[in-house]
């Protein structure tokens, strides 16, 4: 027998039996929907995990800080080696992979007050305002500036600007009583308040100290505002406060708001040298090369990567349990399977009798068999890949409206179509095989006799 006539022949007997085809390749549907948006859930999830990740720790990203001094004659020199200079810094910005190098230090947490007195809690970072753009950072409105006492404000700092009338009351109440979800609420929808601040004026005040005449910075002009990063969602993005100066002003902020005063107040960096630079690398890939590279500059590195293994890790598992449960859906359908071709084995022993009559041998009857199972594999994992994108459909849109996002997240990589066809086919062949020994075992003349 031919190809083409094995393939009669089943299609022929999946036509003639519609109920118990129907039943079979619903059942492999199922099993089939059920791993593909299984696997489909963990890997979008996976990815959208991962984006916020990166939104927040970035990935491609490598702080580098000096050696610290240990106090120690015996370690001096080698603590001098291990400095952050300027020099070093020029080194890190000509290694392969890096795509750009900058001091980001950290001034602190203030208040950022505007000049009709509303105020916001904002990060001042003192950095190379020229190099932003290097860090992903696209700018809105204006552009970086070299004059003294001038402010970049990111996409957040924007948001939830409000007077002290208005916003303290609030505050109070809030501490009072902390699971008040109406408190929760209207702290919430002022984070959404968008406050247009280009070209305005500022002043920064400490917020950690209860003096009543709190130290004041002298007013700086914003001169520009960076969009909203692309991999950030809009809510996570209007939460992210910060204001970039160059590393003179953030020296006269830290010696106007009296940072550098004290016995628990930060040494002062030495001239031409960091607390800290950060590193942006073409690839997350080139991190742990670009690392070893700086490592031997005698300076410590730090990354974000070991967070990248742990969640890879947890959605491997997860995927691997999701995978289990339509496997276990599937081997459910193919009991199924095996009861239906059985009883069809049953039903067709005259016209198994028959062909082994006119010369079929055990072979062709086990093929006829398996064939006609594979087909109802087949057409159930069809089923089931249109009723996977169906259900994806339908999560999206709960998600959509849950979340107020406008779209959902969930998506099916074009790898688990083939792989969720593969299972059902399997199954269907698999459930074949007893049907099919049991067929070919079929005696001939007891067949025609009894029928």
């Amino acid at each position: 027998m031919r190809a083409r006539d094995y393939m009669s022949l089943a299609i022929d007997q999946l036509r003639r039996r519609k109920v118990v085809t129907g039943l079979c390749s619903a059942g492999i549907s199922i099993g089939c929907a059920a791993i593909i948006v299984a696997m489909s859930l963990g890997q979008s999830a996976q990815i959208y995990a991962e984006k916020e990740l990166n939104s927040f720790l970035k990935m491609d990203e490598i702080t580098v800080t000096p050696i610290q001094n240990k106090g120690d004659e015996v370690n001096k020199d080698v603590d001098n080696r291990g400095k952050l200079t300027k020099q070093k810094l020029n080194l890190v910005r000509n290694l392969p992979h890096v795509k750009a190098a900058s001091p980001f230090e950290e001034v602190g947490y203030f208040s950022m007050h505007t000049t009709d007195d509303r105020s916001n809690n904002v990060q001042v970072i003192g950095t190379d305002l020229e190099q932003l753009a290097n860090f992903n950072h696209q700018f809105r409105q204006g552009g970086p500036s070299d004059v003294a006492d001038t402010i970049i404000l990111n996409y957040g700092a924007e948001y939830g600007l409000l007077d002290r009338a208005t916003l303290e009351p609030l505050i109070q109440k809030q501490n009072q009583d902390p699971f008040n979800e109406e408190i929760t609420q209207q702290l919430e929808n002022i984070q959404k308040l968008h406050t247009p601040l280009f070209q305005r004026q500022v002043r920064f005040e400490r917020a950690d100290t209860a003096d009543q005449h709190k130290p004041t910075t002298s007013t700086m002009r914003i001169t520009s505002v960076i969009k909203k990063p692309a991999d950030a969602s809009t809510d996570s993005a209007k939460y992210d406060k910060k204001a970039y100066t160059s590393l003179e002003t953030a020296a006269l902020i830290r010696e106007q708001l009296k940072l550098n005063q004290g016995p628990d107040a930060p040494p002062a960096s030495e001239v031409g040298t960091y607390k800290s630079i950060l590193v942006k690398v073409d690839d997350q890939n080139n991190v742990e090369q670009v690392e070893k590279q700086i490592k031997k500059l005698m300076l410590n590195t730090q990354t974000n990567l070991k967070q990248k293994e742990r969640l890879e890790d947890t959605f491997k598992m997860v995927r691997t349990i999701a995978l289990g449960v339509g496997l276990f859906v599937l081997v459910i359908a193919s009991i199924s399977i095996v009861v239906a071709m059985t009883m069809s084995t049953h039903q067709r022993r005259r016209q198994i009798g028959i062909m082994k009559v006119l010369g079929a041998n055990l072979r062709q009857i086990r093929n006829m068999f398996i064939i006609e199972a594979a087909l109802l594999g087949l057409l159930g994992g069809l089923i089931g890949v249109m009723i996977s994108y169906w259900l994806v459909w339908g999560i999206n849109g709960a998600a959509a409206r849950a979340t107020e996002a406008g779209q959902g997240f969930i998506f099916i990589p074009l790898i688990n179509i083939p792989l969720g066809i593969f299972f059902a086919v399997l199954t269907g062949v698999l459930s074949g095989i007893y049907p099919a020994l049991s067929a070919s075992r079929t005696d001939a003349l007891t067949a025609i006799k009894r029928d």
